[in-house]
Order: structure tokens, then sequence, then C-alpha cells
């Protein structure tokens, strides 16, 4: 160094930066960061939009909630889960998939407690009432479910012989009875979806995949014989009895709006929803600010799910594949559901929307989730530069 020059402290947010939190912002993937922004933002103008319905509708006439009620717990509930994702996405690889496979332990022996300590609401018993607020155990245990199921079938890489598609199956089996008995019919479809598609990804052959693909019909039609709950569903929605009037609700509010929506706060229709603030929010979307923004939102959801798919490509980690795989597909699948049964595609499920429905467990399990997606995809920015780069930059 010459004499007299002064050696410079590495910028904030910089290359050189090799504090915890600038590796962090360099080596996690600020696109798929921006693209949840966009949608807890699209979330908070929803709820915001559809509140005043839900408020109506659940106050009757006693006037118990004001019209942003729910608008301003959402904020709360983003306002923790935020924090949630960033801790968790920076947590080093071995440590998260640790804590996530202890999460899932109890998560599971809790989801089988249930029945017995939760609540019941709308004639289901799917939460726990803590006193300040109610948590839905199953929205936490998917992601958690997820790496789980990962870790165990990247066993497989290694030993062959190990029969982890076996034991993966029967604990997809005990979680599914848990949820059944709840009744939980939307979330049951995400588990099994999530375990077949992690199977897809570990490379199980497709003469077993097309054998699931047969007990799953199988068991559709014994679900529709023998289990109440989907036989009123798949009623309602085929033969136009039970609740099919909501889904036909749904569909007049979503299209009411046109190509760019009545306004904010325009809607009409949005108060004859049932749950316009959870499980019919896309349709409020669609009213008040049009099928445009529909499909906006549809486009962000393939946006990050082929994100974290091509990402995927350069992976040489089973395990990071898996987990990262599953956990994008549950977020797609999630919001498959829920927008299909907005536009009568498929009978009512009781599922939320990825990031935008109100729910404070929906947005903290998923803020969780997707900071385990984070901290699995982050890479090294200097990995596969030459030596010459990686001296200069400080990082021997």
């Amino acid at each position: 160094m010459k004499a007299g020059a002064e050696k410079k402290a590495p910028r904030w947010g910089g290359r050189s930066d090799l504090s915890p939190v600038g590796r962090w912002f360099w080596e996690t993937d600020r696109v798929l960061l921006l693209l949840v922004a966009i949608l807890i933002v699209i979330g908070l103008i929803a709820v915001a939009a559809a509140s005043p319905a839900a408020a109506s509708r659940l106050s009757g006439t006693n006037f118990r909630y004001a019209p942003l009620h729910f608008f301003t717990l959402q904020l709360v509930w983003t306002l923790v889960a935020i924090p949630v994702m960033i801790f968790v996405s920076m947590l080093p690889k071995t440590m998260a998939r640790r804590l996530a496979l202890l999460g899932a332990g109890i998560g599971t022996i809790v989801l089988m407690l249930v029945p017995i300590i939760g609540m019941e609401r709308n004639g289901a018993v799917r939460w726990i009432d803590l006193g300040v607020t109610n948590v839905q155990p199953s929205e936490f245990l998917k992601p958690l479910y997820i790496v789980a199921m990962a870790w165990l079938l990247s066993l497989k890489q290694k030993d062959p012989a190990l029969p982890m598609v076996s034991v993966t199956g029967a604990l997809t089996f005990v979680i599914a009875f848990a949820l059944m008995r709840q009744p939980n019919l939307g979330e049951t479809v995400i588990f099994v979806t999530c375990w077949v598609a992690l199977l897809t990804l570990s490379g199980a052959k497709m003469r077993f995949l097309y054998i699931l693909a047969g007990l799953g019909l199988a068991g559709i039609v014994l679900a529709y014989f023998f289990y109440p709950v989907a036989t009123a569903r798949i009623d309602g929605f085929l033969f136009d009895a039970g609740d099919n009037g909501q889904t036909d609700a749904a569909l007049r509010t979503l299209v009411s709006g046109g190509l760019f929506g009545l306004g904010p706060g325009a809607g009409v229709r949005k108060f004859h929803l049932p749950e316009p603030h959870t499980d019919y929010i896309f349709s409020v979307i669609g009213e008040e600010f049009g099928m445009l923004a529909c499909i906006a939102i549809a486009i962000l959801y393939l946006a990050i799910i082929g994100r974290v798919l091509i990402r995927m490509l350069n992976e040489e980690d089973m395990f990071v594949i898996l987990a990262a795989g599953g956990l994008v597909i549950q977020i797609g699948v999630q919001a498959i559901i829920n927008m299909a049964v907005n536009v009568h595609l498929l009978p009512s499920k009781g599922m939320t929307l990825p990031f935008i429905s109100y729910g404070g467990s929906s947005m903290i399990a998923l803020a969780m989730g997707f900071g385990l997606l984070l901290a699995f995809t982050r890479r090294n920015p200097y990995l596969h530069r030459s030596p010459y780069v990686v001296r200069w930059s400080g990082r021997e």
C-alpha cells in the first residue's frame, strides 16, 4: 500500500461486504425476494378491498368489526411474517434442514392432537386456541413435511436399498388420516400431491406413478361414497347441490369487473361472498381490479415456480433439488386450487391464496416455508469465478 493511502472499509451491500447481512444479500435469490414482495403488497391491497365485505358479513347487525378490521390484522401478521422469512432464509442449509426435521416431528404430533384439543369452527376442528389467536397446525406442517420428505428420499440416492418410498408413503398416510378426521380435504390433497411430486423429482419409475394415479382415482371414488364431506363437495360441484352457490357467486363476482375492474372499494357483489377475505379473495380482486390483475397474479406464481425449477437444473445436491422443488410446488398447487375454485373449475376447498388471502397462520407459515426455500437456494456469487477475482474480492 502506498504511503498515505487509507484502506477503505467495505461498503454495506457491496460485494466486498463480509457481514452476515451483506453475504445474505448477495447469496440470496433477489428475484424471488422481489416476486414474493410484490405478492405480499398485492395481498395487503386485496385484503383492504375485501375487509369491509368480510366485516359486514361477520358482524351482522352487531357491528362488531370495523370496516378495515381484517386489513389491520393482516398488516400486523405481515409485519411479523417478513422478519420470520428473512431470519429463516439466513440459516445455513444444514441448520435449516435439522430445524425443519425437528419441527416436522413436533408438528405431526400436534396435528394428531388437534381433534382432541382443537376448537370447532364451521363444522371442522382444525385450529388450536392459544388465547391471543388461533393457530392451524397443518399450515405450519406443510413446509416442514416437505423438507422432511425431501431428506428421506434423498437418502435413497446414497443407498438404493433403503425403503424410503414406503417410509414416506406411510408418514403421508398418517398425516392424511389426521387431516381427514378434522375434516380437511383440501389440505389432504396438498400433502398427497406434494408427496407424489417429490417422488417424481426423485426419479420414481413411471409405472409406479401410474399405479399411484390409479389408487388416487380409486380413493376419490371411495371418498365420494364413504366420506360425507367429499360427497357434499362433489355433489355441489357436479349436480348443483349443497354449497355450489358459493362457487357460482365467486365466478359472477370475478367476471363482473371486466378487464379493468370497477375500482378500489367499488365492488358490490363481494358483499354476497361467504369468505371474501380468505377463500374468495381472488374473486374480489377480479371485481375491483379486473381480469388483467387476476392474470398478472397467476403470472407471478408461474414466475416463482419457473425461477426455482430453472435454478435447480444446475444443482447437484438431491436434497436441495427435492426440498426447493417441493416447497415451490406446494405454493403453486395451493394457488392453483384457490384460483380454480374461484373460476368454478373445482368444488369449494377452503384453501387460501398464498401471500394474498387473510390469515395469520397462513401468512407466517408461508413466510417460514419461503424462508426455507430461499435458504436452500442461496449461492455464493463467487463460487465459479476465477481465483484472481476471488482473491481481489477478499473471499479467499
